[in-house]
């Protein structure tokens, strides 16, 4: 249960919370003036060049003679293009994770023999150590299920006789465990909280070792454990398309990072979790759903377009939602005439709106998308082109599933943990040196005050 005295907010501490606030700004012209790129990127939101990869390539731009012009947006796994990656799925209706998962860590696309020996492994790996749920995952669960994710991994180090083995086959192990795990102590994190805290019946459903691991979600969190062919094969596409996208994303830079600093696999991924959580990364897809419900409960009517650009305009000028001023799933740090993963995520979207019958729904995404650039355009000053990305679309797509709200961006991390395991496995392979960029000092050099002497700041 929280805490309500644990987390209280005592009037000293707001007047600490004051105090340390006054002591922690700095001029932003300070940034222009010493060249230092806020956020490791430009102006056109390029990033910093900090580290080189085989594992996956972003694409946004195209050279025509002398000039690097905006293009759309590619991602490629490998070398190889998601877009086919996607398409060559449907030919034999097979599952793409564990595919793709494989094509990542091995560098190269599996034969039907060494796929099915990678499967085989994960289903080996399928399986909780004795009492774990129990004594783990029951035991204080979390309100956030990202947190209860990291929190079991740093515990699965206890179980780990090999924790702090950095060998490339001690790795190796852990990462496919905990690509086999990571559904698992999701979606049983998951439950112990709705039981716990909403007092809802409690369905722990064992894994069985010849489903993927997008029907591996389905089967442990629904009570009767049951999905369509297609729900499973939309889950499983959304999983590909969000298990790795280059290493200068947020989480997997603090991947390498981490694992720069010759640490074990656990605490690795936990920091990766932990920024993965951030509603700027993988939590963006929750605010993209929350501000559609807004804007539903806010409309007249839904296809009306003029009504739309007006309450888009508005949480632009921080009137309408949360106040933050953005349109959530509008925008990418790199791509920007569109995101690849949205485009390919689309088509299928629409397929399970009709199934669904949520096709009133999807004409509204629909709008949104095509207006939201227009409306950014006129209120603000963009230095690129601004498209949907991923995250405008998934979210609309696990509630098409029934999946809880709690576990959109857990699933991000079920994908992205195959990603993850990749970029470790290559950080420590190179053995590169330990990651420390520098931090320019502006501020004033000052003269020690004795006690005595000091004045209180008001």
């Amino acid at each position: 249960m929280i805490n309500n005295e644990f987390s209280k907010i005592t009037p000293e501490i707001q007047n600490l919370a004051d105090l340390s606030s006054r002591h922690f700004t700095i001029d932003p012209s300070l940034y222009t003036k010493y060249d230092v790129k806020r956020g490791l990127r430009d102006i056109n939101g390029k990033g910093v060049l900090v580290g080189l990869t085989e594992i996956s390539e972003v694409c946004a731009t195209k050279r025509v003679g002398d000039q690097v012009i905006p293009a759309d947006g590619e991602l490629f796994y490998r070398g190889y293009n998601v877009r086919d990656i996607i398409a060559g799925i449907g030919q034999d209706n097979h599952f793409g994770f564990e595919e793709s998962a494989f094509l990542l860590i091995f560098g190269k696309l599996p034969t039907t023999a060494e796929l099915k020996e990678f499967t085989d492994q994960l289903s080996y790996y399928r399986s909780l150590p004795t009492s774990f749920v129990r004594d783990i995952i029951m035991k204080a669960p979390s309100q956030d299920m990202m947190n209860t994710l990291s929190r079991s991994v740093l515990t699965l180090y206890s179980y780990d006789n090999k924790a702090d083995d950095i060998s490339i086959p001690n790795v190796l192990r852990q990462c496919m465990q905990l690509i086999s795990l990571f559904p698992l102590l999701s979606v049983y994190g998951y439950q112990a909280y709705r039981h716990y805290h909403d007092g809802e019946s409690l369905f722990i459903h064992k894994p069985l070792p010849e489903l993927s691991t997008a029907e591996t979600i389905l089967h442990i969190l629904r009570p009767d454990s049951k999905y369509t062919p297609l729900e499973a094969k939309l889950l499983d596409i959304a999983l590909v398309l969000h298990m790795e996208h280059g290493g200068g994303n947020n989480s997997t830079f603090t991947t390498h990072l981490v694992s720069s600093s010759g640490t074990d696999t656990y605490s690795v991924i936990a920091a990766s979790i932990g920024s993965l959580k951030g509603p700027r990364h993988g939590g963006a897809n929750i605010k993209v759903v929350q501000m559609f419900e807004d804007m539903k409960s806010q409309l007249k009517d839904w296809t009306d377009e003029q009504e739309v650009r007006t309450y888009l305009k508005a949480i632009l000028n921080k009137e309408a939602f949360d106040h933050a001023g953005l349109i959530y799933g509008m925008g990418h740090a790199v791509y920007s005439l569109s995101d690849p993963r949205a485009r390919i995520f689309r088509s299928y979207v629409e397929r399970l709106s009709i199934e669904k019958g949520y096709t009133d729904e999807f004409a509204l995404y629909s709008m949104v998308e095509r207006l939201a650039p227009q409306v950014i355009a006129d209120e603000r000053k963009i230095y690129k082109g601004v498209s949907p990305n991923v995250d405008f679309y998934s979210g609309f797509v696990y509630r098409m599933l029934g999946l809880p709200l709690e576990l959109y961006t857990p699933i991000f991390a079920i994908a992205r943990i195959a990603g993850w395991s990749a970029h470790r496995l290559e950080e420590i392979s190179y053995n590169g040196k330990i990651m420390r960029p520098a931090y320019m000092s502006v501020s004033n050099r000052k003269e020690y005050v004795q006690m005595s002497d000091r004045v209180s700041e008001q």
